[in-house]
């Protein structure tokens, strides 16, 4: 990519992706083509697919939980083509890594709403938890202990009690308490981890 394209683009993403200076975004998009294999078919989508966005989430980000990592990936690819564009990487990475309150919850819901209904449902709940949480080698059903914590978790969170959640009941609740932000599973990065990402990739910054 030429100069004047990537102060382009770089230039138009400021505009969407608020919370990265130009110069950040310039080097998003060159770390985006460094990790990106140039497609054989000059024609096909240039973008970052199933596979690579979970190894980066995993080695760059620690995440461990399949589900969890495929619906981050579904938040990133907001056209749903099963590939993140460079567009898509550095919106996503501007609330993944510096988001404000509001924007988290918004995708933190998004992500742990399995079918996109616009509710998180016991079921939801249910299959995020037991996936995140660590299997006890003990002589009790592990199923009942996750029942039981998805009906606590019912009852701190659900404030209209219909029996799941909405926005509007988990914006409230971790509006209440900002720990629930990430209730069913961990699905944005820990200070450290993005700290180190933002160093790696921004360290150019301090070069130009």
């Amino acid at each position: 990519m030429n100069r004047k394209k990537l102060q382009n683009l770089a230039e138009s993403l400021c505009r969407t992706a608020k919370h990265f200076n130009k110069i950040e975004v310039e080097c998003l998009i060159k770390l985006f083509h460094t990790l990106v294999v140039e497609p054989s078919d000059r024609h096909a989508i240039i973008g970052l697919d199933r596979n690579m966005f979970r190894n980066i989430l995993h080695v760059t980000f620690g995440m461990t939980d399949d589900m969890i990592m495929d619906r981050v990936f579904r938040a990133f690819d907001t056209d749903n083509d099963s590939c993140v564009s460079v567009t898509e990487w550095v919106e996503g990475l501007s609330i993944f890594l510096r988001g404000t309150l509001e924007e988290k919850m918004k995708y933190c819901f998004e992500v742990y709403d399995l079918n996109g209904d616009g509710y998180i449902s016991r079921e939801e709940m249910f299959h995020m938890l037991k996936n995140s949480l660590l299997k006890q080698p003990s002589e009790e059903d592990p199923d009942e202990g996750i029942k039981d914590l998805v009906e606590i978790t019912l009852k701190k969170m659900d404030y209209d009690h219909d029996g799941k959640l909405s926005y509007t009941d988990f914006e409230k609740a971790v509006r209440d308490e900002n720990l629930l932000l990430e209730a069913f599973g961990p699905c944005l990065p820990d200070i450290k981890s993005s700290m180190a990402f933002e160093m790696q990739a921004f360290q150019e910054t301090g070069d130009m």
